[in-house]
């Protein structure tokens, strides 16, 4: 019987989500678009980045809720779509904590609560460049039965800057 260790399987899985936030990133045209990178990427986990720029303020000087939402919400995406099953929000809650400023590195870091059946639970923290929390987002999520997130073989594109 050949059995893989549990470090394989867990490098292997590893290597799924690397190469599933690759394929995915390259179509990505909304996180890229505002700038937000992977940062890490693994099994049930994410960490992504956005810079706060000019075109992103509200009318109070602070960091449009949206643009805090948006990189949240992609971290969750990349969090929940790691295993290389289609996965998609059903739900989110949020709350903002406090503004994001002009020059700010915004950091979305998304970790799986629980996953069982088709759905699954995500806690997102979104903090700035001192670790100050900002947001924090409760995601669901629904995994579409058989919908592989990329083919055999397909490997997206290379991002040197996810760990």
């Amino acid at each position: 019987m050949n059995k893989t260790s549990p470090t394989a399987q867990a490098q292997d899985a590893q290597a799924v989500a690397e190469q599933v936030g690759r394929s995915m990133y390259a179509r990505d045209h909304a996180s890229r678009g505002l700038g937000i990178e992977i940062a890490a990427i693994g099994p049930g986990y994410s960490r992504l980045t956005m810079t706060v720029e000019e075109r992103m303020l509200n009318g109070l000087g602070a960091c449009h809720g949206a643009f805090i939402t948006a990189v949240a919400d992609s971290a969750f995406a990349y969090a929940c779509n790691a295993c290389n099953e289609q996965t998609v929000a059903s739900g989110i809650s949020l709350d903002f904590l406090r503004p994001g400023r002009l020059g700010d590195v915004l950091t979305a870091e998304a970790h799986e609560v629980q996953a069982a059946g088709r759905t699954g639970l995500y806690d997102i923290r979104v903090t700035n460049q001192a670790g100050e929390l900002v947001a924090l987002l409760r995601g669901k999520s629904y995994r579409k039965k058989g919908r592989p997130v990329i083919a055999a073989g397909e490997g997206g594109t290379h991002l040197s800057n996810i760990e």
